[in-house]
């Protein structure tokens, strides 16, 4: 990594909750940050702010070519844009569970792809993978986005390896449940099925209870700084209580047990 006085970043999905808070913390820890949104927004606390839609590799692109003809070089990449499901594995078509993947998946392999030319070229670089503890545990009624951080936990872990001969280090930082707009990037299943309406409504309202008392934005911030600024970084970043808990619990208990307590929680007969 190059010192942080002279250190480029650029967050995506950087206009609202933790993409902003990261992006501003970022600026506070020395970056030169540029933040990107879907629309334009005005540059907002030092985030200088680019629009920049993830599915569409010639908007990545685009937003990566205006950084480099502004600074010459990107060093660290936060890949935070990412949307929301709530609904039964069933209740969803496959052309929604397909725009989920696009956002959340092949939108941070879009640029990946666009800066990781550049960071071998610099022999450094940086690259932060937003995961979830939902890319480590399961959860009722939110099948296909648990799937795509399942997804970007095994791309990453399998890119850091490719990427590090060539000075380049990818890592994840893995957010438990955080206080932010709970209808912000949430979308819901577009075929709903009558059968599945209460335990759907029992889990949505486990999961507003979670966030109004879950981590504020800065826990994760955090994480993204210490995560971009280790000289020897670890892979995974668990940020707040219950990313901590969990994912520990999920590694040490027996199998069995994790399922009954995972049926418990959610009020499903074990």
């Amino acid at each position: 990594m190059a010192r942080k006085d002279s250190s480029v970043a650029l967050v995506t999905g950087a206009s609202s909750g933790i993409g902003l808070v990261v992006a501003q913390s970022l600026v506070k820890a020395g970056y030169r940050v540029f933040g990107t949104s879907r629309k334009p927004l005005p540059d907002n606390a030092g985030v200088t702010m680019l629009v920049c839609d993830v599915t569409s590799q010639a908007s990545v692109d685009q937003a990566v070519e205006t950084i480099i003809g502004q600074t010459g070089r990107i060093d660290l990449v936060v890949n935070n844009a990412g949307v929301g499901l709530l609904g039964g594995a069933e209740e969803s078509s496959i052309a929604q569970a397909q725009r989920l993947f696009d956002v959340n998946v092949f939108g941070v392999a879009r640029v990946v792809n666009a800066v990781l030319p550049i960071m071998r070229r610099q022999k450094s670089g940086r690259i932060v993978n937003m995961s979830s503890l939902l890319g480590v545990i399961p959860s009722p009624f939110n099948a296909f986005y648990a799937s795509t951080k399942h997804a970007i936990e095994g791309y990453s872990e399998s890119l850091d390896h490719e990427v590090r001969e060539f000075g380049v280090r990818v890592v994840l930082v893995q957010p438990g449940v955080t206080r932010t707009a709970f209808e912000e990037n949430l979308t819901r299943a577009d075929q709903p099925i009558a059968v599945y309406d209460t335990a759907r409504a029992r889990s949505e309202a486990l999961m507003r209870q979670w966030v109004e008392a879950g981590d504020p934005p800065q826990v994760v911030a955090d994480a993204v700084v210490r995560a971009a600024g280790a000289a020897k970084p670890k892979l995974r970043y668990p940020a707040g209580k219950q990313s901590n808990q969990l994912g520990a619990l999920r590694r040490f208990i027996p199998s069995a047990a994790f399922d009954n307590a995972v049926r418990k929680h959610y009020g499903f007969s074990t």
